[in-house]
């Protein structure tokens, strides 16, 4: 039997390491970062290890069929789910996916007793989403740079956000960064002012 309690938390994981994410590049939490020490690769993949196991007793439960892949890429441990049937774990726009991703989260969090940066994927969803982002995020590019006016894009996970900054943040001339509250939090990408 599979324990899913899971400690009361006031914010996600995603909006606590986005959170993060911001006050580095502002240069607010140096202390921090020699405080949290990264974690090792072997730490890294056993908790990719401990999350395919949940997924694999959700999966059970649920009565999917799918394949389980752990790894460790970028600096972050990842799982992917592989097979037919399973577009109802992701949702719409990938909602389900980012519950499970956070229920995933939890799980490692109960078993390790530290916050996880895994990155949940089913289907490939991800991949796919990271490319139609870095589609919207060059069109962004491109009418900023032709209009010299910032551009705001529509609402956004902290996993599309962090994919749309990577893209702006490749490219001269332009600069962009998150506004907002969740849910309703976005990007606005801007010229760089000097």
């Amino acid at each position: 039997m599979t324990d899913t309690s899971v400690p009361q938390t006031d914010q996600s994981l995603d909006d606590e390491l986005d959170a993060k994410t911001e006050a580095v590049e502002d240069g607010e939490d140096d202390d921090a970062k020699e405080a949290d020490a990264a974690p090792s690769d072997t730490d890294l993949f056993r908790q990719s290890e401990i999350a395919a196991d949940y997924v694999e007793g959700l999966l059970d439960i649920l009565d999917y069929d799918g394949d389980i892949d752990e790894l460790v890429s970028a600096g972050r441990p990842v799982v992917e789910v592989v097979g037919g049937r399973l577009q109802p774990l992701v949702g719409q726009r990938g909602a389900t996916l980012e519950a499970l991703q956070e229920l995933t989260r939890l799980a490692v969090f109960r078993q390790t007793g530290t916050p996880s940066r895994l990155l949940l994927d089913v289907g490939g969803y991800r991949a796919n989403r990271r490319k139609e982002l870095a589609a919207v995020a060059k069109n962004a590019v491109e009418k900023v740079k032709e209009y010299g006016e910032p551009v705001r894009l529509e609402a956004m996970s902290a996993f599309e956000r962090k994919c749309v900054h990577d893209v702006v943040n490749a490219l001269a001339g332009v600069e962009s960064e998150s506004e907002g509250v969740e849910p309703n939090r976005r990007i606005v990408v801007r010229p760089v002012t000097d």
